[in-house]
């Protein structure tokens, strides 16, 4: 074998069959070739944890923090707390006016015949003390009604950071939202009742309060299309007030109407 010329480099050598070639070390100053690992490695293999200094694979992000199948946790009490700056209660005054109107209709309706079977020729005077047993059958619900609703505290309290508002009509618990996890405040009107309605961004709000809760809060998403509302013409406060302040207080980070 001839060797090469001054200032030639020796030639490589072939390895003998079988044998792996050499790994030929890279010259000063270039990258060292990167080592290949096994095959589960490359294609598919199982997680590698981050070398130390690295930052680990990130996280998935849900907004505002919930995962998947998890409903934001907001604070609940047995009544609404009376120490934001705008809170709304109901009124007794203008609840017994309203129901009062609505028996002494339902009341006429239903003695009126009764009277004149008794005036009648045939008729006796005993029909007529059907009437009181009708007035009286009328009086107790609006008389116990009228006592949950004057007897649960305020219906509604606003605040910079958020508000306050029942879960149920009557006597529910009452839950803090946040304006941020408010999706939209718009007036509803059904029957005698007009209500602020409140709708979460996360219909899951809520969930978990109770079957008594439950209920109450599909039938008001049934009529309201939300399970919380607070009333605005049987409130202590005018409906233009109330509307201001709700206005006032989101700061445009709800829509509102």
């Amino acid at each position: 074998q001839q060797q090469p010329p001054a200032g030639w480099p020796a030639p490589r050598q072939q390895p003998a069959p079988g044998w792996p070639a050499p790994q030929q070390q890279p010259a000063p100053g270039w990258p060292a070739p990167q080592q290949h690992g096994a095959p589960y490695q490359q294609h598919g293999g199982p997680y590698q944890q981050p070398a130390t200094g690295w930052p680990g694979a990130q996280q998935a992000y849900h907004p505002g923090g919930v995962g998947p199948g998890q409903a934001p946790a907001v604070p609940t009490a047995k009544r609404i707390p009376e120490d934001l700056p705008f809170v709304v209660r109901p009124s007794l005054r203008k609840r017994a006016l309203s129901l009062g109107l609505v028996t002494l209709v339902i009341g006429l309706v239903m003695t009126c015949p009764i009277g004149l079977a008794a005036s009648s020729e045939g008729g006796g005077a005993g029909l007529l003390f059907i009437i009181p047993v009708v007035m009286l059958v009328f009086a107790v619900p609006v008389g116990l009604q009228l006592w949950l609703v004057s007897s649960g505290g305020p219906v509604l309290a606003l605040g910079p950071a958020g508000l306050w508002i029942k879960t149920r009509p009557t006597r529910g618990q009452a839950i803090w939202l946040p304006w941020e996890l408010v999706e939209r405040i718009y007036l509803r009107r059904w029957g005698l009742e007009k209500m602020l309605c409140v709708k979460p961004r996360d219909p899951r709000v809520g969930s978990g309060l109770g079957a008594f809760t439950a209920l109450d809060s599909g039938m008001q998403q049934a009529f309201f299309g939300t399970g919380f509302t607070a009333t605005v013409n049987h409130a202590d406060r005018s409906e233009d007030e109330i509307m201001r302040a709700v206005v006032g207080y989101a700061a445009g980070r709800c829509r509102v109407g």
